[in-house]
C-alpha cells in the first residue's frame, strides 16, 4: 500500500501543477485541444485524491457489520474513478471538441502550446515512470502483461492507465494543434479534442470492467485453484477435493473455502492435522490466501466439477 501512494502522489503532483498551466494557455491561444487536456488534468488529480481516500477506507479493521474487512472500498472508489474519467474526463472533452467544429475559431499563436505540451509530457512521462516501478516491483518479475491481467491493486493500474491515456493525449493534443496552425483549418483543433475524448472513454471502460469484476466477487485464477487442489490431495487421509471457491476481499487479501472428503475411517483427530496441514501449506505458497475455511463433504467431489467452480481470474 505504501508503494501505491508513492505512485498516486507522484500523479496527483504532476497534474496540480499541468492542470493550472494547460487552463491558463488555453484561454490565452483559444486552443479547444488544451482545454481538453486541462479538464483531461484536473479529473486525473480529483481522481487521485479519491484513490486515496480508498486506499484510507479499505484499511479499517473488520467490524460486526463487515467480519472481512473493509478492503473492498478500495474497488468502489476505483469504479468512481473510472466512470468520473469517462464521463468528465471523456465526455466533456468529447463535447468541447464537437462545440469547437461547429464553431471553430482561428488560433491564436500556438507557441505556448507547445511549450506546456512539452512541459506536460515531461511531468507525465516522470508519474509514469514512478508508477511503472511501483508496479514492476510489485509484480516480482513476472512479464509485464501478465502481470497487469494478474493485477488486484486498482491504484497502481489506474495511475498507469491514466498516465498512458495522459501521453497520448498529449500527442494527439500536439499534432492537432500543429495541423490547425500549419494548415489554416481551425477544425482540426477540435477534432483533436474528439479524438481524447474517446482514448479517455476507452480506459475508462476498461477499468470500470476491471472494477466490476472485482466488486462482484472475482476469485483466483484457475491455475490457483488447481494448485490449492493438489495440495489438499497431499494429505493422505483426503479421498477428494469438490468445489474451491475463493473471493478477492482486497488487494492482498483472498477468502477460500474448499470442500474436502475425508476417507471413512479418518479419525477426527487426523482430520483436524491434515486441515491444519493444508491452511499452512496453502498460506506458505499462497500469501494473499489469508482466510481459508475447510469443509467436510461427504461425497467425494469430480475434479471436472471444481474445475468449473475455481476463480475466474
Amino acid at each position: 500500500m505504501a508503494d501505491s501512494k508513492i505512485a498516486i502522489y507522484g500523479a496527483i503532483g504532476a497534474n496540480v501543477a499541468i492542470a493550472v498551466t494547460k487552463f491558463i494557455v488555453a484561454g490565452i491561444t483559444g486552443s479547444s485541444a488544451m482545454l481538453s487536456e486541462g479538464i483531461h488534468s484536473a479529473v486525473d488529480t480529483f481522481n487521485g485524491v479519491l484513490l486515496l481516500v480508498g486506499l484510507r477506507l479499505s484499511k479499517r479493521p473488520a467490524t460486526a457489520e463487515h467480519p472481512f474487512g473493509h478492503g473492498k472500498e478500495l474497488y468502489f472508489w476505483s469504479l468512481i474513478v473510472a466512470v468520473l474519467i469517462f464521463g468528465l474526463g471523456g465526455g466533456v472533452s468529447f463535447y468541447e471538441g464537437i462545440q469547437h467544429i461547429r464553431q471553430p475559431e482561428p488560433m491564436r499563436d500556438p507557441t505556448w502550446n507547445y511549450v506546456v505540451l512539452a512541459a506536460a509530457a515531461l511531468f507525465e512521462g516522470t508519474s509514469f515512470l514512478v508508477a511503472l516501478r511501483q508496479f514492476r516491483a510489485q509484480a516480482r518479475g513476472v512479464p509485464f502483461w501478465e502481470a497487469l491481467d494478474r493485477s488486484k491493486d486498482p491504484t497502481t493500474y489506474t495511475v498507469l492507465a491514466e498516465d498512458s491515456a495522459a501521453l497520448v493525449g498529449l500527442a494527439v493534443a500536439a499534432l492537432g494543434i500543429w495541423s490547425s496552425h500549419a494548415l489554416d483549418m481551425p477544425v482540426l483543433d477540435g477534432v483533436a479534442s474528439v479524438v481524447i475524448g474517446v482514448l479517455l472513454a476507452g480506459v475508462a471502460v476498461l477499468l470500470i470492467a476491471q472494477s466490476r469484476g472485482l466488486l462482484i466477487g472475482e476469485g483466483v485464477r484457475p491455475e490457483t485453484a488447481k494448485a490449492i487442489r493438489a495440495v489438499v490431495m497431499e494429505q493422505p487421509s483426503v479421498e477428494g477435493v469438490g468445489r474451491v471457491l475463493s473471493m478477492y476481499v482486497g488487494p492482498d487479501e483472498v477468502l477460500v473455502v474448499v470442500d474436502v472428503d475425508f476417507k471413512d475411517d479418518t479419525p477426527t483427530g487426523d482430520a483436524a492435522d491434515a486441515i491444519a496441514a493444508i491452511e499452512k501449506q496453502v498460506r506458505a505458497r499462497f500469501p494473499m490466501i489469508r482466510r481459508i475455511f475447510v469443509e467436510a463433504s461427504d461425497a467425494p467431489g469430480g475434479d471436472a466439477h471444481a474445475d468449473r467452480t475455481g476463480g475466474a481470474r
